[in-house]
This record gives structure tokens, sequence and C-alpha cells, in this order.
């Protein structure tokens, strides 16, 4: 049985809210019933022909796009209003204040003017025309009424928020306040449930008026004009509003809910609105006859979606929803179908939403798209400039240009439109298909349960997805931008000011004959001018049209202009049918910035009420927000396609604020988009931050790394950094962000610095948490970020290298000379170099003792920093680690070259002196220890005999080194000895080091400063007078002075007397000190206090070779037990003190003028003399009889190997000595406590002359 279409009708206008929605709004795979209302419904499931049509094919987003279109609260409607008068000059904003580049779209400034007001007259001058279409206006007028109602209701219901939730529930306590709870919560209650009852009434009128217009148009006389083509989207719209609201009170479970609570608390209040059988019987007397009016609507839908006659995606949307709804009105038979089905076969309908609508399948064909059309416009604006500024241009040819620029202009429109409607369908898509296993990750095994929204955003799309969203926005974005910008230019299309246009003139015999009129007659002539039409003009030529073409039967098979019967030719036929279809074009066109405005918005992308209606959240959080999804796969793919397309995201933001405040009118919204927003932003910024300082941290990484090692690798490729620009976004002064302009470069700058800080500060964090060997990788580190500031800096205004480096290390004080890498240094010397670190003269290298070996795992552990604080990429951290590793076990030149470039001039001698008064303090503390050895030794020490071999100078050594008990002394002695030894070596590495560095900057230097090497090796200066450097600017500057073309010469003069400067200044550095011979200076000074004790002056004059306790008797004793103890007892291999005990003891002996007296009484020297005298004489037996030729030296190779690399590195530290600091004239270079070294002097050798050395700097 089938169903009266005015039930179907009556339907859409039932409004309970008693009715149970749906937990969860999630677009359904088939087309559901329950969307169309209960009668709807029921006919759609006894119309199996209907079912068939309405199932969806493959991708077909039907259902979604009226869920989803309620979802998203509905758009806006065609913006409508006369022509605007464009007076003002046109200006490129393009090139307007600064260099910014264009990376935002149009929604940049949130006002209320952003879409331009409606006609105030709307269709009152129709009437002027007299063409009998009164009833017709009339009823437009109130349809149009009553769909600016329905919207403004409909965001009313899209918007609305459960009131109960926030309802106190009152304690078993004070069940006694209950009624003045009641009470309040009516008030609260009342005031929303009086909203919705008024919704029920707009739905009740807003039925009638449809029903009551089919009625009228469906009898079979036609006593009235129409329905005209604006009365079919009257009625069309009117209908899409009926299908929003009656799927917005089922899906929304707020409303029931606080509906229930309102009846339930409140039953004194009547929770029935009035009854709505009188309208149903209204409608009941409809005619059967509706189903005429019905299959033209559906013909005027299919026909419009077919030809594209939809220009704003909007109103394609209205069509598309509702013509199901008019398919199942018109078959609620089999005998209405099959008539329908005649005038508008079924495969017809299919088409029309067989489609793919992922936005990835498409993306060839729109980049083309974009491609061709920025071609195309950009040279027809270029013709229409060119038309502007010429003067007496053909009429014909002006007329050319401008039809081509409006063709371009309404071209431009329907690709913004296609693009726009691509990206609702894809949203509308995919809300229909939910992700059905979100991906886990290992932080979220404990809690696998997602959003609903999760589903259908977060994780519903892939990485190429979301990249072709992103790319389809940005064109949308930038489309928009390109056509806006040309606004003024364009105005000469559609001024409305002026007579003529300013780059026409009227003909000269026009021109002559105003020239005889008279004044009184040029008052009274008015001439001709383009004048915009109006919409009522529009709507009475459609209307005209259809009149002519169908003479107003529009239910003549075939369509408006596809049946024949009208007597005009087929050419005449298909320019009327072309010109109909651009007349609804006119006021988009007129209206250029808010249809602009209309085809870039894309705020729909943010808003998500169901979901957070049926998940019960306040919000979701920001990783579900597609817009910020969108910003996080730019930065996790560092595309360097879309790096400058960063910012076109946030326009959503823009677009979505804009809906809220002037569609919705909800503040709520906007403070939630508001929150969101800073959120978002401030994020963008950070990781924006870390992107650009890890791609220039990567690429100074990668300059500094060794070349060799880079071409050594099978992959060093993989060391190259790809380039990414961020010139635009550099540039970038004033973002508009929901009505606010942020200083992106500001800010950028600012967290920039804070970076350099962060990442300054952790290096030496790291460097403090680590031995001394860890400063080459802190040199490395630190180069990799001063290239880095040097990178950045070019860009942006960072504060200084320098600066931050000095801030961080707690140096900026001007009488500070230490530093927190200066304070680590020497605490790791003191506490861990010095007693764990033995020498290796023959690499001049520090290793770490295996006794000291343990001292690492006492140390506290660093933090682990995030990657970009090392070298950028992952793979050159791992190479410059791999790198740093080297150096890691040991400490020498390498390691010395990094000490002196971080501590520079200003922490360097602090380091020295520390030394130094180290150096005094062991020396200080070995006296009692020295003393007690000494006491230890026999009175009477002689010469080791011959007679006894090696055999019997051994045991006459044993008996003279009676040490047993003063083994703790020995131990600690030689460790003494080992600490001063290294500390001394450590300053002859930085002599190296630092002779090296002036060696350079002397070769750097010299040539400017005039001087050449003389016949004795010296330095000399060439010319005494002035050096080259000097001299050459001084005649620059007297040829410019002399010069009558240089007026002020004297910026010249001043660069000359610069130049006298900058020579003395480096004269005065060429003299630099030596701090290996400053140490030994120092030394000295230190030995010549306890000269009495440790070199006693014989009595006899004569050198006492038996009663002799000299120093260099203990050291002689030492070095032998030393010796005897590493060949002879293995276990104490650990306790090895390297070569820095000789480098100690040759030391303090040539100091105190005892080279010659270890010489010939050193034990091991004797030792060795009498084991090469003994192999002397063996030899001649063995040369005289070889068979009986005993190994005398069997047991003793050991021992005897070892003294003869002590006499070599005993010869070779004495050699040194003598070199560098004579006996007879102590040369030595006194430093400055601030670092700066006076020329060389010579100091006798006195004790009183080392009291002028300088003494602890009191900083």
């Amino acid at each position: 049985m089938a169903i009266p279409v005015e039930e179907a009708i009556a339907a859409l206008s039932t409004f309970s809210l008693e009715v149970k929605p749906r937990p969860v709004p999630l677009p359904c795979s088939r087309f559901a019933p329950d969307l169309l209302g209960p009668r709807l419904g029921e006919a759609l499931r006894r119309n199996a022909a209907l079912a068939r049509l309405l199932r969806p094919v493959e991708g077909s987003p039907l259902p979604s796009l009226l869920e989803w279109r309620c979802e998203l609260g509905a758009g806006s409607s065609r913006a409508r209003s006369s022509a605007r008068v464009q007076s003002s000059t046109p200006v490129d904003w393009r090139n307007a204040n600064d260099e910014q580049p264009d990376v935002q779209g149009l929604a940049v400034l949130l006002s209320s003017e952003r879409y331009a007001t409606n006609s105030p007259i709307e269709y009152s001058d129709v009437a002027a025309y007299r063409l009998s279409l009164g009833e017709d206006t009339k009823a437009i007028n109130q349809l149009n009424s009553l769909i600016q109602e329905g919207k403004e209701m409909a965001s009313l219901l899209y918007t609305y928020r459960s009131c109960v939730k926030a309802l106190p529930q009152l304690p078993d306590s004070m069940k006694h306040s209950q009624a003045d709870l009641y009470l309040e919560t009516y008030q609260v209650l009342d005031l929303e449930m009086s909203r919705l009852r008024e919704i029920q009434r707009w739905q009740a009128s807003a039925a009638s008026k449809l029903a009551a217009d089919m009625q009228r148009f469906s009898r079979p006389e036609r006593l009235v004009n129409g329905p005209t083509v604006t009365h079919f989207w009257s009625m069309l719209k009117l209908l899409d509003v009926l299908l929003q609201l009656d799927h917005l009170k089922n899906a929304k479970a707020s409303i029931p809910n606080d509906f229930s609570w309102y009846k339930r608390t409140f039953t004194q209040v009547s929770t029935q609105w009035q009854d709505t059988d009188t309208m149903r019987e209204e409608l009941d007397d409809l005619q059967n006859s509706v189903e005429d009016i019905l299959q033209v609507l559906i013909v005027f839908c299919v026909e419009s979606v077919e030809l594209d006659f939809a220009l704003l995606f909007p109103e394609r949307h209205t069509l598309l929803r509702v013509l199901p709804v008019l398919v199942v009105l018109a078959t609620s038979s089999e005998k209405e179908s099959e008539a329908l089905y005649k005038r508008v076969k079924i495969n017809r309908l299919l088409s029309i939403f067989k489609r793919h609508y992922l936005i990835l399948n498409h993306m060839g064909t729109i980049r083309a798209e974009h491609d061709d059309f920025s071609i195309r416009f950009s040279s027809a604006m270029n013709q229409m400039i060119i038309l502007k500024s010429s003067d007496g241009a053909d009429n014909d040819w002006s007329r050319d240009i401008k039809g081509n620029m409006y063709d371009t202009v309404v071209e431009g429109f329907q690709l913004l439109s296609r693009w726009t409607g691509r990206i609702w369908e894809q949203c509308a898509w995919k809300f229909s298909r939910p992700c059905k296993e979100p991906p886990v990750s290992d932080s979220q095994q404990d809690s696998t349960t997602f959003f609903d929204y999760e589903k259908v955003v977060r994780w519903n799309y892939t990485a190429e997805e979301r990249r072709a969203l992103l790319e389809l926005i940005g064109y949308i974005k930038s489309i928009g931008l390109m056509m806006q910008h040309c606004d003024t230019i364009l105005s000469d299309m559609r001024t409305l000011s002026a007579d003529w246009m300013a780059n026409t003139s009227k003909a000269d015999p026009e021109q002559r004959s105003l020239h005889q009129e008279t004044a009184e007659m040029r008052q009274s002539t008015f001439y001709p001018r383009p004048v915009a039409p109006t919409a009522a003009q529009i709507h009475c030529l459609q209307f005209l049209i259809c009149e002519l073409v169908s003479g107003g039967n529009l239910r003549k098979p075939g369509g408006l202009f596809g049946n024949s019967g009208s007597g005009i030719p087929v050419e005449d036929l298909k320019q009327l049918e072309t010109f109909f279809y651009k007349l609804s074009f006119f006021l988009h066109i007129l209206d250029y910035t808010a249809t602009i405005g209309t085809l870039t918005d894309l705020g729909f992308l943010w808003f998500r009420e169901f979901y957070l209606e049926s998940s019960r959240v306040i919000q979701f959080p920001i990783e579900c927000s597609l817009p910020w999804m969108l910003v996080d796969n730019v930065i996790e793919s560092q595309d360097a396609g879309l790096l400058e397309s960063i910012l076109i995201p946030l326009d959503l933001y823009n677009d979505s604020a804009q809906h809220a405040l002037t569609y919705l009118k909800q503040r709520f919204l906007y403070d939630e988009i508001e929150a969101e927003v800073d959120l978002s932003f401030d994020l963008l910024v950070q990781k924006l931050n870390e992107i650009i300082f890890t791609y220039y941290k990567s690429c100074a990484a990668s300059t500094l790394l060794d070349s060799s090692f880079t071409y050594a690798c099978d992959d060093g490729e993989k060391y190259s950094v790809k380039p990414l620009r961020f010139d635009a976004i550099f540039k970038l002064r004033r973002v508009m962000i929901l009505g606010r302009t942020i200083d992106l470069r500001s800010l950028i700058t600012q967290r920039m610095n804070k970076l350099f800080r962060e990442n300054i500060d952790f290096l030496l964090e790291r460097f403090e948490n680590g031995d001394l060997c860890g400063v080459v990788e802190l040199q490395q580190l630190l180069d990799i970020l001063e290239l880095t500031h040097q990178s950045i800096s070019r860009y942006l205004e960072l504060d200084s290298y320098s600066l931050m480096l000095s801030e961080m290390q707690e140096n900026l004080s001007l009488v500070s000379y230490s530093s927190r890498i200066s304070s680590q240094i020497w605490n790791e010397m003191q506490m861990d170099f010095l007693p764990n670190f033995i020498l290796c003269n023959t690499t001049q290298r520090f290793v770490r003792s295996l006794k000291g070996a343990n001292h690492s795992s006492r140390r506290s552990n660093a933090s682990t920093g995030k990657p970009y604080f090392y070298c950028g990429s992952h793979d050159l951290t791992m190479a410059y680690q791999g790198l740093a590793g080297l150096y890691r076990d040991f400490f020498g030149i390498p390691h010395m070259f990094a000490v002196v470039k971080l501590l520079g001039s200003r922490s360097l001698p602090g380091i020295i002196r520390a030394l130094l008064d180290h150096v005094s303090n062991k020396v200080t503390a070995m006296v009692p220890k020295i003393t007690a050895l000494q006491e230890a030794l026999p009175k009477s020490i002689g010469l080791l005999s011959f007679d006894g071999g090696i055999a019997g100078c051994q045991k006459i050594i044993h008996e003279i080194l009676t040490w047993e008990a003063k083994s703790d002394v020995k131990i600690e002695v030689l460790h003494d000895l080992k600490e001063i030894g290294s500390a001394l070596y450590w300053m002859s590495l930085m002599d190296i080091v630092l002779r090296q560095i002036d060696t350079t900057q002397f070769m750097q230097s010299a040539p400017w400063l005039g001087l050449v090497p003389g016949n004795d090796g010296q330095v000399k200066q060439a010319n005494s007078d002035n050096t080259p450097f000097t001299t050459l600017l001084s005649s620059a500057t007297n040829a410019v002075a002399s010069s009558p073309a240089c007026s002020n010469p004297s910026s010249f003069l001043v660069m000359s007397k610069q130049a006298e400067a900058a020579s003395l200044l480096y004269k005065s550095n060429l003299n630099s000190g030596s701090v290996l011979e400053y140490a030994l200076a120092f030394t000295s000074a230190a030995l010549d206090r306890h000269y009495s004790k440790w070199s006693a002056t014989p009595k006899t004059g004569f050198i006492d070779i038996t009663t002799s306790k000299d120093f260099y008797r203990v050291f002689s004793g030492l070095q032998y037990s030393y010796l005897e103890d590493s060949i002879t007892n293995p276990s104490k291999k650990q306790e090895m003190l390297g070569d820095s005990v000789a480098w100690a003891g040759c030391t303090i002996m040539y100091l105190l003028g005892q080279q010659l007296h270890f010489e010939l009484f050193d034990f091991s020297y004797q030792f060795l003399n009498v084991a090469e005298i003994e192999n002397t004489t063996v030899s001649l037996y063995q040369s005289a009889d070889r068979s009986k030729s005993p190994n005398i030296f069997q047991g003793y190779e050991g021992i005897l190997e070892a003294m003869r690399k002590a006499r070599r590195l005993n010869n070779h530290v004495f050699s040194m000595l003598r070199a560098r600091c004579p006996l007879e004239d102590k040369i030595a270079c006194a430093i400055k406590p601030s670092g700066a070294p006076l020329h060389r002097m010579k100091f006798s050798n006195t004790v009183s002359a080392f009291e002028t050395l300088p003494q602890r700097a009191n900083s």
C-alpha cells in the first residue's frame, strides 16, 4: 500500500523530544531510513526499487553528506548583495610594508562583515517589471525567511549541550532542600525548553508552507506564474533545512535527556507540546497531483548537478541531500515510480553518486588544474592591467579581455568549489567508514580504548592522505588569495560610481557636440553607464527564458532545454541555455569577496560536537584535531615542499572561529577553538624551532666532518643533509590568527636563543660528568654549535654566541678569570687526572692506570639530552661519537689543543697558576717524607764494587736501601713525584700547542708587519719606519686626500691611524712567553726554599762520595726499588707510575744542580756499568771457548733492560731541561694573572730573583 506523500512531508515536521536518539551518530554504510523520520523510512523500506537506487555504490557518501552536513552545523547560504561601489586605487598588497610571503589564506581576520549582507529590498522591485510574479515573489520571500530562521535553529540544536550534567546532586543529608533544587533547575531548563518549543513551531510552519507551495503549483489550472528557478531553489533549501533539523533531533542525545529530566522533575509543568493533528489534517487535504511538482524538482536537481548549475559547493550538496528525499516522496507507489523513471533514468541517478571520494586518487588532476589555472589567471590579469593603463583602447578588444576575465573568474570559482567539495566529501566518506583497528603503541598496551572521533579522524588518515589533504588545502588558500589580491583590479568590471571607465573615452564627434551644449542642457543630460544586474532582474530574466523555451510548462519530458517543441533554432537554444545557467553566477561574481570567503572556508574540519556528546568528554586531545594533525604531519615528514605551507592548517582555526561567532553564534565554541589555537601554536613554534635548529646543526656537523672519514665510508651519502628552505618562515612578522597579529619571527628568535643556551648548558653538564679526555668531544660539539649559530644568524637576530657561552659558563664578570670549563678541568686534574693517569713519554700521551680505572664508576650519570643537542641527525651523531671515541682513552696533543681553545687567554693563566701551586704544595709535602727516607739510609754509602759482579752489586744495594719499614712513605713519595712530573709534562704539552698557535699567527701577520729572518736566525724588521700594512693605507689615504673629487677624506685618515694602532698591537704579541720555562722557573723557586735540606754543601768543598744524603741519593734508591719491583713482582704492575716519576725526579735534580752527581752515583747507572764490564770480560772468555761460556745475565735481563730504558728517559729529560732552562741563566717568561705575557726576562740563579714571579691571582 502506498503512503500518501502528504504524510511523508508531515513526517518531517514531527519533532518529539521523546524520540530516542542513536547513541553514536556514526554515518552508516547503507542509507539509514531513520534519518528521514519514521514515515519516510517506512516508505523507503516498502519501495524496493528506490532502496536499490539509494543503496550506496562503492565509495558513495550520500548518507554521510546528510549527517555530516548536520554534524558541521550546515554551511552558509549564497551571499547576495547589490554591487558595491569600488572607488579605491588598485594596490598590490603583496608588496606592501615588507617582503613577508603569502603563506596564509584569506581567513585571517575575524569580522562580522566577512560575508556580504543580503539585499535590503530582496525581490520587492519585481513588480516594476509587470510580469505577474507577485505571488511567486511573496512566496519566495516567505521561504527565504523560513530558511534563515531554520538555519539559526539548526545552529542552536547543533551546539546544544546538556544542562543536566551541570546540575548538582544532593546528598541524603540535604533531601529537605530538594524542592528548592527543583525550583532552581526549572528556571534553568525552562529557558532551553522554550527554545526547543520554538524550533517545533517553526518546523510545523515550514512543513505547512512547503506543502502549500507544492499544492499551489500542482493544480491543473495555472492561475499564477511560476514556479521560477529562484522558487525551486528556495523550496529545495527549505527541504534541506527540514532534513537537517530532523537528523539533529535524532542524533543529539542531550536534548531528550534534558527534556526527560525536565518532565520528571516538574510534573506540574506541561511537557507536551501543542498537538500537530490540525497541521496534519491540512496536509491530508492536499491533492495527489503533487507528484508532478516533485518530478519537476527532481529533474531540476539532476540537471543542475549534471550541468554544474550550482556554482558554490553548499548549493551542490543541498541538491545531493534533497534528491533522495524527493525521489522517496515521488515514488510512494509503483505507478509513480514508473512515471518518474520515464523522465529520469535510474542510471542518471546512480551516476550522480558513483564517485571516488579519496582526494589522493585525484591529486594528479588537481595539480594540473592548479598549475593551468594559475598561469591563465595571471595572463588574464596582465591583460587587464594593460587595458587599464592604455588610453583609447578598442571597444572590441576591451570587451574580449573583460569577457575572458569574467570566464576565468567563473572557472576559478568552479575550481575552488569543486576542490572544497572534495574535502567535504572525503571527510564525510571517512566519517562513514571509521578505522576498525587503530594502531596500538607500546605505551598504550594497557589502555587500548579509543574515542569514536579518533577512529574517524586520528587513525583514519594515512600519511599520504594527510599530505594530499594539506596540499589541496594549500591550493585552495593560494588560489583564493591570488584571486582576492586582484579584487581591486577587477573593480572596473562591476563599478557603479562612474559614467565612463578610466580607460575609455567618447568619440570625437560626441566630444564636439558636448562643447556646443549649454550648461543647463548638460545638467539635464544622462548618458548610459554599465550597471550590475540586481537579484530581481536576474530572477525575472530566468523566468522569461523559461517562459520562452517551455511556455511555462516545466512538466514536458526532456527537461527545460531538452524538448524541441518551442520552435527555437538549435543554435539560439544553446545560447539561451548558456546564458540561463550563467545568470545564476552573476550575483556571486558581484559579491566577489564574499564568494571567495565561502569557497575557501574550511572551518568544518574542526567541529566535533556529536562525538563530544557520544564520548562524554569535555574536549578531545589535540592529537585528534585534524588541523593540528596536518601541522604535525608537515613537521614529522620534513618535506621541503610542504614546510612553507606549515601555517596553512592554522587557517582552519580562523575559519572555524569565524563560523562559531558569525553563524553558530556561540561564544563557548570560540573559546574552545581559542584554547586549542593557543596550545597548537605553542607546539608549532616549539617544533618549528627544533626542526630549524636540527637542520642547521646537521648542516654544520656535515660541514665540519672530516672528509677523509666520509670518503672511507661505503655509505658516506648518509652524512649529507637534504636541503630545506626556511626563508619564507623567517620573514613572517605578521601571522594572523583569530584576529590577532603575531610576530612569528620574533618568537622563533626568542626560542632559538633559549635553545642555544640549553644546548650549551647540556654540553657543559655532559663534560662535567665525564673525565678530562672528553674535552675533545666538548670542543667538537661546541664548534658545531658555533657554526650553527653563524648559519642561523644570517636570517635571525640571535644573541652573540660568545655572550651566550660566557653566560652559561658563569663568566660574565670583567674581573672573573674562572669558568665552568676551567673549574671542571682543574677539578678533574686534581681529583682524577694527576692521581690516576700515567705518562707515556714515547707517545706523548697520558693513559688511565689500572689502579684508577674504577674512578669513572663513581661519577654521576649525565642526563640524556635531546637528539638535536648532539649533531642533529642520528647518523652524524653516531659518526662524531665514533670519532670522539678515538680520543676517549688517553690525553695528548689533540686534547691540549681543545683545552687551549676552550679556555682561551682569559682562563688559561688560572689553570697554569693552579698547577704550579699544586707542584709547590707537593714539593712542600714531600720534605718530611724525603727526610724520613734520608734518615733510613746508612751513614756511609760507597761506590759499587766491580769484583762481585752484578749479583754482588745487587746485594750491596739491598744492604744500603733498608726501607722496608718506610714502604708507605716510599710509595707516597713516588706518587707525589708522579703528580709533579705529570703537571710539568702537562704544561710542556701546553707549551707545544701554544708555540704552534703562535707560529701560525706569526706566519699570518709577518708579511703585513714587514718581518723577515736575519742572518743569525732571529727575526728582524725590513723597514724600521713603517710596516707594509701602514705604508699601503697611508699612501692610499694621501692619494685620496689629494684628489679634488674627494670632498671629505676624514674616513681615510681614521683608517690610516687605525692601521698604525693595529701594527703596534700585533708587534706587541710577537714576543710570546713559554709556559714550560715559566713552570721550571717557578718550580726552581719552590725548590730553593728547601735547598738546604735536599742539597747540602760539602764541608770540604769536594764531592762527598760516602756520606752524601742529597735528593739524588733518595731518588736513585727510589728509582732502583721501583724498577726492581716492577720486574720481580708482577702483581705490582697495576701500580705502575709511568714516566712522570722520571720527569719529576730529573727536573728536581737538575734545578738543584745534582744532575752530574746523579749520573755518577746512581745505583742503576753503576749497576749497568758493572754489567757492561762484566759483559766485556765474559765476551773475551766466550771468544776463546764458546762451548763453555755460561749465561752470566740469566735472571737479570728484565731489570737490565728496565734500567737502560730509565737511563735513556733520564738523558732525554736532562737534555730538554738544559735546552729550555740553562743553569747559568734561568730564562723564563713572566705571565700576568690576566693572561697577558711579558717579554723574555733573565733571572740570575738566586733565590731572591724568583720572588719577583707573579703570585696567585686574587680573582
